[in-house]
C-alpha cells in the first residue's frame, strides 16, 4: 500500500543487501524484505489509531485480541501488495539507487517466487480477517491490496505525474480499516483520519522525489519534480500543506477530539507549512527537500498519536 511512501522502506534491510552476496543473505530476509516493512510499521500504526479511536475508553482484554488480529491480517494484505509491487516494478528499481537493494531487483528471488509469496499472504490476511474480523474489514482491505498493487502500480505510476495523489488513497486506508475492523461500518471520523493522510501523502512524497530526481529521470517515470521540474513541485507541496493544515483541524472541530489534540496539531502542521514554504522559496535545495521528508513523516506520527492521547486523557 502507498504511502507509497517510500519513507522508510529500505532502512531494516539496505546496507546488508548493498554489501553483501546474495547467498550472506537468508531467504526469510529476503522475503521479509519484499514486505517493505518500515512502510508497514507506519500503515499498521496508523490501522492501530483507527482500532483504539473506535473504541470508547480502554479496550478490554477481549478487544485487544482483537485489534492484534486485525493488524495481523492487514498486514498480511499488504505486505503481499508491497511484495506484487516489487515484483512489476523490479527493472525499475534495479536503475534506483534507492530501491537496488531489493530482492527482486537483485535477482536473489525470482518473479515465481515473489508472486507466490504475494498470493499467499493476501489469501491468508485475507481468511484472517474474514474469519475472525468482519467481511467488511476483509473486502475493504482487499479493495486496498488491489488499488494499491494492480491500479497505482500498473495503471497511474507509469502514465501521470499525478500518480501519488490518485494513488494516495490507498496508503490513506489504514484508519479506516482500523476503525471497520472493531465496528463493522465506516463511520465520517475514519473518513476524516483518511482525508488527513490522503491530503499528507503529497507533500510527503513530492519532496523524496525531488531529492532522487536523478533516479526517477533514469526509471522512466513521470513522477512531478522529472515532468514540470522543483519549482512547481514544491509549489504544490506548499499548496497541499496548507490543505492539510485545514484537514488536521477537522476532527476538533467535528468534536471528535479535543484541546489536547488542537495544541498538538495546529503548531505540527503550522511548521509542516514553514518548511514547505521554505523549500518553495528554494527549490534547488537538497538539504529543504530532505528535512521536508523528514518532518512530514515525523509531523504523521505525532499527529495520530494525538488522537490517541486525547481520546484517552481528555
Amino acid at each position: 500500500m502507498t504511502t507509497q511512501s517510500s519513507a522508510q522502506g529500505q532502512a531494516s534491510v539496505a546496507a546488508a543487501p548493498g554489501s553483501l552476496g546474495a547467498h550472506a543473505i537468508p531467504l526469510w530476509r529476503q522475503y521479509y524484505a519484499l514486505t517493505k516493512p518500515g512502510v508497514q510499521r507506519l500503515l499498521i500504526f496508523c490501522a492501530l489509531v483507527g482500532m483504539m479511536l473506535a473504541v470508547p475508553g480502554v479496550p478490554t482484554p477481549a478487544e485487544l485480541l482483537q485489534m492484534a488480529v486485525a493488524c495481523l491480517g492487514i498486514w498480511f494484505v499488504s505486505g503481499a501488495a508491497a511484495a506484487f509491487n516489487c515484483v512489476v516494478e523490479k527493472a525499475i528499481d534495479a536503475r534506483m539507487k534507492r530501491t537496488a537493494w531489493r530482492p527482486t531487483a537483485r535477482g536473489e528471488l525470482s518473479d515465481r517466487q515473489a508472486l507466490w509469496f504475494s498470493a499467499v499472504l493476501c489469501v491468508l490476511g485475507s481468511v484472517i480477517l474474514l474469519v475472525w474480523i468482519n467481511p467488511l474489514t476483509m473486502w475493504l482491505t482487499f479493495a486496498t491490496f488491489v488499488g494499491y498493487a494492480m491500479v497505482y502500480t500498473l495503471v497511474l505510476k507509469p502514465s501521470t505525474p499525478q500518480n501519488i495523489v490518485i494513488g494516495g488513497a490507498t496508503g490513506a486506508m489504514p484508519p479506516v480499516l482500523g476503525w471497520a475492523a472493531m465496528t463493522g461500518v465506516v463511520s465520517p471520523e475514519a473518513l476524516m483520519m483518511f482525508l488527513i493522510i490522503f491530503i499528507w501523502t503529497p507533500p510527503h512524497f513530492w519532496p523524496l522525489a525531488m531529492l532522487r530526481i536523478e533516479d526517477y529521470r533514469k526509471s522512466g517515470l513521470p513522477m512531478m519534480p522529472v515532468t514540470h521540474g522543483k519549482a512547481f513541485t514544491a509549489l504544490q507541496v506548499l499548496l497541499y500543506s496548507l490543505m492539510l493544515l485545514a484537514a488536521c483541524l477537522l476532527p476538533f472541530v467535528y468534536g471528535m477530539s479535543g484541546w489536547l489534540y488542537l495544541g498538538v496539531a495546529l503548531p505540527l502542521s503550522l511548521v509542516f507549512v514553514f518548511h514547505a514554504y521554505r523549500l518553495w522559496r528554494d527549490p534547488e535545495s537538497d538539504l529543504l527537500a530532505r528535512k521536508t521528508f523528514v518532518f512530514s513523516i515525523l509531523h504523521l506520527t505525532l499527529l495520530f498519536a494525538a488522537l490517541l492521547l486525547d481520546h484517552y486523557v481528555a
